[in-house]
């Protein structure tokens, strides 16, 4: 992997972030890695820059929220039957009772990412019902944070299993290809 060279302004940020940073006892001072020779004519770095992407091309990124209980596109009308129906059982299941909102968000993005790199289809998140009128904090977050941008790439639908039970979310991710 190739690294981005840093640039003045880059330095520049960097000499005003450890102004403000208290070393260790006793550690040696960090430096930015030193500025690159300038490259040789004829090079690669001659060529001209790759063009931004077009707006097409960006649009096509941007994906719709997701809604929980929403059939969204891209599931066939079987699947997300089952998954709405609570009949489409969950491969693996996080609780996340009893965890601040920092931890939990923490450990949704670290089961997700697990989940996806085992190429698991459904799971469950299990965010309790709270004891508010609109529910806790976690039931209220967490579909916020499978929109987020991070997240969003990699669920394909949500649902709760059951519809008196609103303290659990069943969660379709993307099929990885």
């Amino acid at each position: 992997m190739r690294r981005r060279a840093l640039t003045d302004s880059d330095r520049r940020v960097w000499a005003t972030y450890v102004q403000y940073v208290a070393q260790r006892a006793g550690a040696l001072p960090v430096e930015p890695p030193p500025a690159p020779p300038p490259p040789s004519p004829g090079t690669v770095a001659d060529a001209k820059p790759a063009a931004p992407p077009t707006p097409a091309r960006a649009a096509k990124r941007i994906l719709a929220p997701i809604e929980i209980g929403t059939s969204p596109g891209g599931v066939d009308r079987s699947t997300w039957t089952r998954l709405h129906a609570g009949k489409l059982s969950p491969e693996r299941t996080l609780d996340l009772h009893g965890r601040t909102v920092q931890r939990a968000h923490a450990d949704l993005h670290a089961f997700l990412g697990a989940a996806r790199s085992e190429r698991l289809r459904c799971v469950e998140v299990i965010t309790g019902r709270g004891s508010g009128e609109t529910g806790g904090v976690l039931r209220r977050e967490v579909p916020l944070w499978l929109n987020g941008p991070v997240l969003r790439p990699i669920v394909l639908a949500a649902s709760h299993p059951h519809p008196a039970n609103q303290g659990s979310i069943r969660i379709l991710l993307r099929r990885v290809r």
